[in-house]
């Protein structure tokens, strides 16, 4: 595991199906003060994976600091969802580009299963139409996923992240033109059930911000397989709107 500050605060930095371990984002977060932490969560890829492999990550911060941050992009803000549901010591959930739905997962395997288990069971998931296919070069994924919503809306549902459960604040940003998915709807999803809870949510969107923004002195990513949508200026100014509440929760 990657891992770098001091700070009161700890964060653990949860790159999506890149498997990027984000040195570059855990740097800016210390250099601001925190403790930041990312490492590699899934094998090759997003298939069946342990909520409780989280565990010693998250203990290994808690330890360390007073304060429990998890931020997420993509599947990573999937899993930084779950986990906020589970664990009342996170005291912030920070979703970048979130979902509001378990997915299945990435494996080419059939019949699909889930991208998460907890106590060995599978978890509740969405899955993908296997009669869609991109039209563009590079793929745009969006329609794959609007696709799975429409075609499998009966097991919405019993696919949502139990977000009503998260104790912590909690802080979702997406970009209106995501061409991987429907970001803003999920986020928007997140929100209303958080409401209907009584519990308050913070929204940033940005309508022509693309899946991943670029933070305050952060280097961009590395061109990816597929459209992300957006434009680098477009990522950098969902960042910069990002940045002070990310540094209020930080202490900063």
């Amino acid at each position: 595991m990657f891992l770098v500050g001091d700070g009161p605060t700890g964060v653990l930095v949860l790159a999506g199906s890149s498997g990027r371990v984000e040195e570059d984002r855990c740097r800016v977060l210390a250099a601001a003060g925190a403790t930041a932490a990312s490492y590699r969560w899934f094998g090759e890829t997003v298939d069946l994976v342990a909520l409780e492999s989280f565990d010693d990550p998250l203990a290994t911060l808690h330890e360390r600091c007073d304060r429990l941050v998890v931020l997420g992009t993509s599947r990573g803000a999937e899993a930084a969802l779950l986990l906020g549901a589970m664990h009342p010591e996170i005291d912030a959930v920070v979703a970048i580009s979130p979902s509001d739905v378990v997915w299945a997962s990435l494996s080419s395997e059939r019949p699909q299963r889930s991208s998460w288990m907890r106590g060995g069971e599978p978890l509740p998931f969405v899955p993908y139409d296997d009669s869609w296919e991109p039209d563009t070069d590079p793929p745009e994924f969006l329609g794959q996923y609007e696709q799975a919503l429409e075609k499998y809306a009966d097991r919405v549902p019993a696919s949502w992240i139990p977000v009503e459960r998260i104790a912590g604040e909690v802080l979702l940003t997406a970009g209106g033109d995501d061409r991987v998915w429907p970001a803003v709807d999920f986020a928007d999803q997140v929100a209303a059930r958080r409401e209907a809870a009584g519990l308050a949510t913070t929204v940033l969107v940005l309508d022509h911000a693309g899946h991943r923004l670029v933070l305050p002195g952060e280097a961009p990513a590395p061109p990816p397989r597929f459209a992300h949508g957006g434009t680098l200026e477009a990522d950098s100014e969902l960042g910069l709107m990002l940045w002070p509440h990310l540094l209020r929760l930080l202490g900063a």
